[in-house]
């Protein structure tokens, strides 16, 4: 009795072949019967399958060699066609991501590769879903984990990178220079049309320097303060 009963989980299907004949459509889930020697059934699970797709080598636009790997989720959403269409969908699946990773990443240079991930991710998905529909697959996600970059193109990156920095850094001392410029200008002409304003800042500067308790400070005094001492002392 128990040879023509079998139980299916929620999550798994049954496609059934009588005498080689697909009978449709598939069964489950819940308790399915079938008849010995006559009846032939075949599992599918329904979950989402995780795919890990092998390193590839890939040639990238900009001729720089590098090792890919990815990961794809999908899931079979026509049982009857993933039994019948193709001998073995997670082999198949398999290769055809493949062969779409080498193909799409030969297609975009590393910049790409490193600063557009997810919309490579969008491209991978749509063309490697489009190949497997037939087979009542559906990819819903594909993502590039990891890129493997020769160590020499990482220290030519390393390099590049420094001298981006740098570049900036003179970029913004300039630009901190050229301002400091147009404030004293500023200040020049300020001084030039009010000539009171160097007098003011010239004893704001001595308060400055008069602040230490140690501090001795010579300064020269307006000579318009001492002329009269000087012409009494050539009289006598």
């Amino acid at each position: 009795m128990l040879g023509f009963v079998r139980v299916l989980r929620e999550y798994e299907r049954a496609v059934f072949f009588r005498w080689g004949r697909l009978l449709d459509p598939p069964r489950g889930p819940g308790l399915v019967w079938k008849i010995p020697i006559v009846d032939q059934l075949v599992k599918v699970d329904l979950r989402t399958i995780t795919l890990n797709i092998p390193p590839q080598e890939v040639i990238t636009k900009d001729n720089v060699p590098v090792r890919v790997n990815a990961v794809a989720y999908f899931k079979i959403v026509d049982p009857k066609s993933a039994i019948v269409q193709v001998e073995n969908y997670m082999v198949a699946t398999s290769q055809i991501a493949q062969t779409t990773l080498r193909s799409v990443l030969g297609q975009h240079s590393l910049d790409e590769l490193l600063s557009e991930r997810e919309k490579i991710n969008e491209i991978l998905q749509g063309i490697i879903d489009e190949a497997t529909g037939p087979w009542g697959i559906k990819v819903s996600i594909v993502e590039v984990k990891d890129v493997e970059i020769p160590s020499g193109m990482q220290r030519a990156m390393a390099r590049q990178a420094e001298a981006e920095r740098e570049r900036r850094a003179k970029i913004i001392n300039a630009e901190g220079e050229f301002q400091a410029a147009e404030k004293l200008k500023d200040a020049a002409v300020v001084i030039e049309e009010h000539p009171i304003a160097l007098q003011l800042r010239y004893l704001q500067t001595l308060l400055e320097l008069g602040a230490g308790s140690t501090s001795t400070i010579v300064f020269p005094a307006p000579i318009d303060l001492i002329r009269p001492f000087l012409e009494r002392a050539e009289k006598k």
